[in-house]
């Protein structure tokens, strides 16, 4: 059964300062931080609504949760323990900061039904946090990491591609220490350069300058493969579609379908390596049934890249083939 989440988001309110690439009132719509009661009134609907609350978590997204003020964090906890248990929904998701994380936080979060914790951990080479005005360093990622998993919640590790000062081998590296950490799941933000950020504003100067976004959706697509491979889960790839993002950003590498172009991407390499040296201008590949329009490739585009070569491809659907995979099937 897919998970889902009831969305909060709680505003730039929790974090101590402002990284490079922040606009938070961009990426989430919000303008406020809900009160407990509004708070409230959002889980009353979502549990009338929801068609499988034991598969959904309470999410309190946005800024740094473990970072607002004490008293306003456990009111926001209080406020959702009616609707959190059998028959309900399973549990609290929290984002925060790899440095706003202790035993003490810990207790309070696991006392009240947090299940997850997400980390905007973003990079972990020191040379890019640091550029990007981070406040914490990579070890802080990986202590933080091993205290929560310590405790028994599931782990979540938010990463950025193409960050100010990043360079391929950076991109590669952090992609390792997190392969290591190991958490439960990933969610890989490709950067989106928002008006009224330094990086808007660096970029504009010149002093900033990216990937081009084909680099960017290859570093992506070989980010998911790997972590996938590994059994940790991609929850995310690309910001959702939105139209704040949209109207503000300035730069990076933003596609509403950002995802779908990853996992393209990885069909269009899987199905060249089955191909390898095979003679023939017409092949059938198996897939997942549920892979199917992602073998094919965004708007189609695997089979035309394929035309392209002289060579025609059928997909057809296999329950017994995995995830990303593909077989020859002529």
């Amino acid at each position: 059964m897919k998970h889902s989440n009831i969305s909060i988001f709680i505003p730039h309110i929790g974090c101590p300062n402002m990284c490079s690439f922040c606009n938070q009132h961009t990426i989430s719509g919000a303008q406020k931080a809900p009160s407990a009661d509004e708070v409230r009134s959002i889980c009353e609907k979502a549990i009338g609504e929801v068609k499988s609350p034991e598969n959904t978590e309470i999410a309190f997204f946005g800024g740094s949760f473990t970072a607002i003020p004490r008293e306003y964090m456990v009111s926001l906890l209080e406020a959702v323990q009616d609707f959190i248990g059998e028959g309900k929904f399973r549990g609290i998701r929290i984002s925060t900061r790899p440095d706003c994380i202790d035993a003490e936080i810990l207790d309070v979060l696991k006392k009240h039904g947090v299940t997850a914790i997400e980390l905007g951990a973003q990079s972990m080479s020191n040379k890019v946090l640091e550029a990007n005005d981070r406040g914490h360093t990579a070890e802080d990622v990986v202590n933080a990491s091993l205290l929560i998993k310590e405790y028994g919640f599931e782990l979540g590790l938010q990463m950025m591609i193409g960050l100010y000062r990043s360079t391929g081998d950076d991109e590669a590296e952090t992609m390792k220490k997190v392969l290591e950490i190991h958490p439960d799941t990933v969610r890989i933000y490709p950067v989106v350069i928002l008006e009224g950020t330094r990086l808007a504003r660096l970029y504009r100067e010149g002093e900033y300058k990216t990937f081009s976004f084909d680099e960017a959706v290859e570093m992506s697509a070989k980010a998911m493969l790997r972590f996938e491979a590994a059994g940790i889960r991609v929850i995310k790839c690309g910001l959702h579609a939105s139209e704040f993002v949209e109207k503000d950003m300035v730069g990076g590498f933003y596609h509403p379908a950002f995802r779908e172009l990853c996992e393209g991407l990885i069909y269009r390499w899987t199905m060249k390596e089955a191909i390898g040296c095979e003679d023939g201008k017409s092949f059938i590949f198996a897939v997942n049934p549920s892979c199917i329009s992602k073998a094919m490739g965004h708007k189609k585009s695997n089979a035309e890249y394929f035309k392209k070569q002289g060579i025609t491809i059928k997909i057809i659907g296999d329950e017994s083939v995995p995830k990303y995979k593909c077989e020859l099937r002529r």
